[in-house]
C-alpha cells in the first residue's frame, strides 16, 4: 500500500469514528447533548492531510490495513450484563469498521480476577489491551509496567487510573468521575428539592475506593447541602444476583422510614429498582431513585414511575473509542485518547427520547 494511501487510512478511521459520533449521538435530549465536545476533543489528536470521501472509506475498510492487530477489550461485567454489553456494543462496531481483531473479556466486575485475566492477557503478546480501571493503580501498574516493557499498548475506560497513566502512559475513554457525581448529586437537589436534614441512602462499592469515586462525589454534593446521607455497600454477589439486595433495602428502609431519596451506584441493580420498591411495600415515585448509567431495564423503570434519574456517561463510546485509539497507536505511533464522555443526564422529561437508543445498546 502507498505511504499516501496509509496516511488515509489513518485519517479515514478517525472519519469513521466522527461520523458515527455524529450519526449515533446527534439525539436532541437536552441533558445529554455532548456531541459536539466529544468529537472535537477527538479531532483534534490528528489534523487530517486530505479531504476523505465515503467511496476512499469504504476502499480503505476493504484493504484490510489493520486486519493483523490483535487487541483485547474488557467489558468488566459477565456477558449480557446490562452495563457490560453497551461497552461490547461499542468495542464490536469498532472492530467492524476498522477491521481489527479483538478479544473479548468478562470478568464479572471482580477485580481480582480482571488482574488475573491480565496476567495471562500479556503472557500472549498481544498488540494492545483496553483495560476498565477498576482494579485501581496499585493493582494494576507493575502490569502496566510490564506490559510497557513488552511494547503491548494499553489503554483505559470507565474507571481512571492516573498514576499508572502518569508513570507509564495511557489514555482513559471515560467521564470524569468527580465531575459525574457531583453533577448527579446537585441535579438530584435541584429535581427533587431537597434541603438540609432530609436523609438519602447512598449503595455502592464504598469497599473499593477507587471504585467508588463518583458515588463518593455524589455524596459529597450531598452532604455539603447538609443531607443526611446512610452509605450501604453493594455486594458483590447482588451484581449478578439482584434479589439479593432485597433484605438489605427493605431493613434500611424500615429502619429510616423518613429517607427521600436513594442512589444506586451500579447499573444492573438500578435496573431492578421495582424488585426493592414492591418488596418494601412502596408506591412508585413514594422514595426518588437516582443512579448511574443506562439499559433497557432501567427504561422500564423510567416507564412505571420508579426511577427518576439516571446520569448518562454514554458508555458506548468507552467501547468504540479505545479500539480505535489501540489501532491508530499501534499503526501510525499516534498517541493514545484521552476523552471525557460527558456528564449528561436522562430523566422522567427526556427519558423516552434515548429509549430507542438503549434498547439497541447504544445510549
Amino acid at each position: 500500500m502507498k505511504k499516501k494511501t496509509l496516511k488515509w487510512v489513518g485519517t479515514l478511521a478517525l472519519s469513521v469514528l466522527i461520523v458515527v459520533t455524529l450519526s449515533v449521538f446527534g439525539c436532541k435530549a437536552e441533558e445529554t447533548a455532548v456531541t459536539e465536545e466529544v468529537t472535537e476533543e477527538v479531532a483534534e489528536e490528528v489534523t487530517a492531510e486530505e479531504e476523505v470521501t465515503a467511496e476512499e472509506v469504504a476502499a480503505a475498510a476493504e484493504a484490510g490495513a489493520f486486519k493483523d492487530i490483535t487487541l483485547y477489550y474488557y467489558t468488566g461485567g459477565p456477558e449480557g450484563c446490562p452495563f457490560g454489553s453497551i461497552l461490547y456494543k461499542g468495542a464490536q462496531d469498532a472492530e467492524k469498521y476498522l477491521g481489527v481483531k479483538v478479544e473479548y473479556v468478562f470478568s464479572n466486575w471482580d477485580v481480582g480476577l480482571m488482574i488475573e485475566q491480565l496476567v495471562r492477557i500479556l503472557a500472549l503478546a498481544p498488540d494492545g489491551v483496553a483495560m476498565n480501571g477498576y482494579p485501581g493503580n496499585d493493582a494494576i501498574m507493575p502490569l502496566a509496567e510490564q506490559a510497557a516493557a513488552d511494547g503491548i499498548i494499553m489503554t483505559y475506560h470507565n474507571v481512571d487510573v492516573a498514576e499508572v497513566r502518569e508513570a507509564v502512559g495511557g489514555g482513559y475513554i471515560g467521564a470524569d468521575n468527580v465531575m459525574a457525581g457531583r453533577g448527579l448529586g446537585e441535579k438530584a437537589i435541584e429535581l427533587f428539592g431537597l434541603k438540609e436534614g432530609d436523609r438519602v441512602a447512598a449503595y455502592g462499592s464504598w469497599e473499593l475506593p477507587e471504585r467508588a469515586i463518583r458515588e463518593q462525589a455524589t455524596v459529597a454534593a450531598f452532604e455539603d447541602a447538609g443531607i443526611i446521607v446512610d452509605k450501604i455497600s453493594i455486594p458483590l454477589e447482588a451484581v449478578t444476583d439482584t434479589e439479593l439486595l432485597i433484605p438489605v433495602f427493605t431493613a434500611d428502609i424500615l429502619a429510616h422510614p423518613e429517607t427521600k431519596l436513594v442512589l444506586i451506584a451500579t447499573a444492573a441493580i438500578f435496573g431492578a429498582t421495582n424488585t426493592y420498591v414492591d418488596a418494601a411495600g412502596l408506591n412508585p415515585g413514594d422514595v426518588k431513585f437516582i443512579g448511574f448509567d443506562n439499559s433497557p431495564a432501567v427504561m422500564e423503570m423510567f416507564k412505571g414511575g420508579y426511577v427518576q434519574l439516571s446520569a448518562d456517561q454514554q458508555p458506548y463510546l468507552q467501547g468504540f473509542l479505545p479500539i480505535v485509539s489501540l489501532t491508530l497507536a499501534k499503526a501510525y505511533g499516534f498517541d493514545l485518547f484521552s476523552v471525557d464522555t460527558g456528564k449528561g443526564f436522562i430523566t422522567e422529561d427526556n427519558y423516552a427520547k434515548v429509549g430507542p437508543l438503549v434498547e439497541d445498546y447504544i445510549r
